[in-house]
């Protein structure tokens, strides 16, 4: 195995920062790593992005008609209610129960992010965090240049037969989200490389990247 390759470098940090490796391939990257000063700030960098995802989420005051509207939600109905047996009543708060849980699991499996990537630079500064949920890529800079006002950056899938397929153009301002068609979900479910070029604004006329490659990184299964 290729321990220089980059690609190879920067998911075996991934695996190790996100706790995938097995036992016996932790030891060989702790021994790897003991000697390759790259290899540790590879570990960092993926150690600092994984860390702001634990970030406390700032407290927000509910407005007043919200509570109202749960509390009468929740309060018995004491008007008009016909009489229910013990048996009924409980028969109905488990099919309850069941459909509750059905729906969030089903809402958080929608809405969870199924890969991930970190963009670096030509000198391997981590520059964009790129995850992709089922709809949709969530964008978050962490080092990322802006373009010249005439230009866009556009992002691009590199699938293993080398031809990139644009993805779109990054979100102004670099944060934001990119909605993928069904055609762009299909490629992103096997192993790709993302690259962001630097093109004409509005995208790329040919439908190929015509400028210079500014940020590459691996998609990695989450």
């Amino acid at each position: 195995m290729n321990y220089r390759d980059p690609a190879l470098r920067r998911a075996l940090a991934a695996d190790y920062a996100i706790g995938l490796m097995p036992p016996t391939a932790r030891r060989r990257f702790e021994q790897l790593m003991a000697d390759d000063r790259g290899l540790q700030v590879e570990l960092a960098q993926w150690q600092q992005t994984l860390a702001s995802l634990t970030a406390p989420i700032a407290e927000e005051p509910v407005p007043e008609q919200v509570w109202k509207r749960i509390v009468a939600r929740i309060e018995p109905q004491r008007l008009h209610m016909p009489r229910r047996s013990r048996r009924r009543g409980w028969l109905m708060a488990a099919a309850a129960t069941v459909v509750l849980a059905v729906a969030i699991g089903l809402f958080h499996g929608r809405d969870q992010a199924q890969y991930s990537a970190t963009l670096v630079s030509a000198g391997d500064q981590a520059a964009v965090k790129i995850q992709a949920f089922d709809q949709y890529l969530q964008v978050e800079p962490l080092a990322l240049a802006s373009a010249p006002a005439d230009r866009s950056m556009e992002l691009w899938a590199i699938p293993a037969n080398g031809v990139p397929v644009s993805l779109g153009l990054m979100p102004e301002g670099g944060k934001g989200r990119i909605k993928l068609s069904e055609a762009q979900r299909k490629l992103l479910g096997v192993q790709v490389t993302l690259a962001i070029s630097l093109e004409p604004a509005g995208g790329s006329p040919t439908g190929q990247p015509t400028g210079p490659v500014l940020y590459h990184g691996q998609m990695l299964t989450l």
